[in-house]
């Protein structure tokens, strides 16, 4: 976890904090799989609801616009993730495309980025995780449980926030069911 800011005192969050802890977590732990845990918001066009929990099947960034050829590519960075399809069956999860950008709300850039990437749900670390996580080849899997509707009525600062706590709750059983699971004996190519 990121741990809190030093200045402001929130929650560290987005995609900076999320590749420093994942690559110092890879350099410390030379983990087997890593599982990046958290919320997202969820498009209600894709079939997301709040409560829901996603495993995400690819992840790519939709505000880092690099309009130069190649670039543009890596500057998307689109990247599948760990196929975990008895993780899915097993538990019971959505399964989605990630979007990842550093900002809560969203641009008209940002939505056409998002678009562009068939994103279901969009958060602000996972596709800063898959990056460093790729880097090192070490497999990742994206649980999110959706706290608000992107293209839903509320604004999203607020429902964020109201759901936030039941959200987490959810995602804590989620994620627990993962860890059992996984070590329950499977290997990366079992889940």
């Amino acid at each position: 976890m990121p741990g809190k800011d030093a200045v402001s005192g929130v929650d560290s969050v987005g995609t900076v904090s999320a590749a420093l802890v994942t690559y110092a977590s890879i350099q410390a732990l030379k983990p087997d799989l890593i599982i990046n845990a958290g919320t997202a918001g969820g498009f209600k066009a894709k079939g997301a609801c709040v409560k829901d929990v996603f495993l995400a099947s690819d992840v790519a960034f939709h505000d880092r616009r690099i309009p130069i050829p190649v670039f543009d590519m890596y500057g998307v960075g689109a990247r599948k993730t760990l196929a975990a399809p008895n993780i899915l069956k097993e538990l019971n999860f959505k399964l989605g495309k990630l979007s990842t950008g550093d900002s809560l709300d969203m641009s008209p850039e940002d939505e056409k980025a998002i678009q562009s990437n068939d994103a279901t749900i969009k958060d602000m670390e996972g596709a800063a995780v898959a990056y460093v996580a790729d880097m090192f080849s070490t497999p990742a899997i994206f649980v999110k449980a959706v706290t608000d509707i992107v293209d839903g009525d509320k604004p999203t600062a607020e429902e964020f926030l109201q759901n936030l706590i039941s959200v987490t709750a959810a995602l804590d059983e989620a994620v627990t069911k993962v860890v059992e699971f996984i070590s329950s004996g499977k290997r990366c190519s079992d889940l």
